[in-house]
């Protein structure tokens, strides 16, 4: 696409009212979005445009130039990739009815790789939170590519572990590329934009309004080889984007949760109706033949049971559960003395974590 069709193309979809449907119909019907820009009411007709888009067009012709805005756009690292350029997600391009452009910054070319999204409940538990950037870690180690949404809880964590792992991740929001949200991620967000990639198909300035979402999740399992939901309540985002994979033919993951929990009802109950119950990050790279020498998959971070006798009993104790000092004092057959020293060596392996009020949980 050359720079006039391309500035047209930003410009026009900047527009009140113009979204990927309506960009997907000037292409098909004009073939040009420089003729729809250009044109008048009779070819407005041919691609039966709105009343009020036509007069978005024709106010918005005089007070801006589309080029300058295509500069302008640069000039705040944000790039441009429409569905007919070489760097577009084949994976996206695949489903039904893709967006038409997206915006980005970093290396959109890592989509072009094995992608998992890693999703789950914004208000997540310590277990959730926990298990997503360990997923999200041990999936960045074996070179597998992390999606999520930036979100807070779940898809912060799985960025993260990612991170942690010096791997590579990809959030797409659900507002304009030049907003950040929540604003707290602001570190967050310049670390993928320098070690992976973020995008919206939303124009800059987008506000992340609640009705953007659903898209948005959509675009994130259309990225995605398959969706692993970490935490879920009974109604929750996180099964939306389990949903659209299952429509797109992705695979579905769902890690399983105390039944008394309210954020485990949604996973849960996606084991019940299919998907396949995860329970290291090994159940998952089987599926994508990523284990096919017969050896188990090695990931860091591990502890091999057995190593160290008194570390294997404190871990099988402690489990994937919060577990408070005291009640591990009860299990163990350690003094309080051996028993710090033995969570502190855990804690500097990055196999534990040690929480507020002198609770220990498993990483």
């Amino acid at each position: 696409m050359n720079e006039t069709e391309m500035a047209s193309l930003y410009f026009l979809h900047r527009l009140p009212g113009v979204g990927h449907k309506t960009l997907w119909k000037i292409k098909q019907q004009l073939g040009s979005f420089q003729d729809c820009l250009e044109g008048n009411a009779d070819i407005w007709q041919q691609c039966t445009l709105s009343p009020s888009i036509q007069t978005a067009i024709t106010k918005a012709r005089l007070e801006t130039d589309p080029i300058t805005l295509l500069e302008r756009l640069r000039g705040d690292n944000i790039t441009i990739c429409d569905i007919e350029d070489p760097e577009y997600p084949d994976m996206l391009s695949a489903i039904f009815d893709p967006p038409y452009l997206l915006y980005y910054r970093g290396d959109i070319t890592i989509l072009q790789e094995l992608c998992l999204a890693v999703v789950g409940s914004r208000r997540a538990t310590t277990y959730g939170r926990v298990q997503a950037r360990r997923f999200g870690r041990e999936l960045a180690e074996q070179g597998i590519v992390v999606t999520s949404g930036m979100a807070r809880g779940i898809d912060t964590e799985a960025h993260l572990g990612a991170l942690d792992a010096g791997g590579k991740t990809a959030a797409v929001l659900g507002c304009g590329i030049d907003i950040i949200y929540p604003p707290e991620n602001i570190k967050l967000f310049n670390q993928i934009t320098e070690r992976g990639v973020v995008i919206s198909e939303f124009p800059p300035g987008t506000r992340p309004e609640p009705g953007n979402f659903p898209a948005r999740n959509r675009t994130i399992s259309g990225l995605s080889h398959g969706v692993l939901v970490v935490e879920a309540k009974q109604r929750s985002g996180a099964l939306i984007t389990a949903d659209f994979a299952l429509e797109q033919g992705r695979d579905v993951f769902a890690l399983p949760g105390p039944i008394n929990s309210p954020n485990s009802v949604g996973t849960n109950n996606l084991i019940k109706q299919g998907a396949c119950l995860v329970g290291s990050t090994k159940d998952i790279l089987n599926e994508y033949g990523l284990d096919n020498s017969g050896e188990p998959v090695t990931i860091q971070g591990e502890l091999q049971f057995g190593s160290n006798p008194e570390e294997t009993m404190v871990l099988q104790t402690i489990a994937h559960e919060t577990v408070h000092f005291d009640k591990l004092l009860e299990c163990v057959d350690l003094s309080i003395g051996r028993l710090s020293a033995v969570l502190l060596q855990l804690e500097l392996k990055g196999i534990i974590r040690a929480m507020p009020g002198n609770y220990y949980v498993r990483v």
